[in-house]
């Protein structure tokens, strides 16, 4: 079995701005081969908030063989927004996408720098908090 991280908001302009422990886990899963799992929706909230000097290290990390960018497509937009409804967070999408996909990968856990948020969606989510 394949196994993986995903990053939030947090992860990715974390790792941009060249943060400890962001950058190890993306440089560690480049060289133990495991995949990071970047939500679509995220990556676009990223972009937006990355200064702009740190944006080519988004180009660096959606270069590497174990980035995995995982799309928005209809059924999980779907999923996504019922889920938002249900937990009464309608204006988080980007946050509602990266649960979803923790869901929907048992045993991947959430890099984060906000728990909080995440598991107000589930609080079954594995979450490796951000220092």
């Amino acid at each position: 079995m394949i196994g993986g991280r995903i990053l939030d908001v947090s992860a990715i302009v974390g790792f941009a701005a060249s943060m400890p422990y962001p950058q190890a886990v993306v440089f560690t899963a480049n060289k133990e081969n495991f995949v990071l799992a970047i939500p679509s929706s995220a990556l676009a909230e990223a972009w937006c908030q990355a200064r702009r000097r740190d944006r080519d290290a988004l180009q660096v990390l959606l270069g590497l063989p174990v980035t995995v960018v995982m799309d928005l497509d209809r059924r999980s937009a779907r999923d996504i927004g019922l889920m938002l409804s249900r937990s009464r967070q309608s204006g988080n999408v980007a946050a509602g996408h990266v649960a979803w996909c923790g869901l929907k990968r048992p045993g991947w856990p959430i890099v984060t720098g906000e728990p909080k948020t995440l598991l107000a969606f589930d609080s079954n989510l594995e979450i490796d908090h951000l220092p």
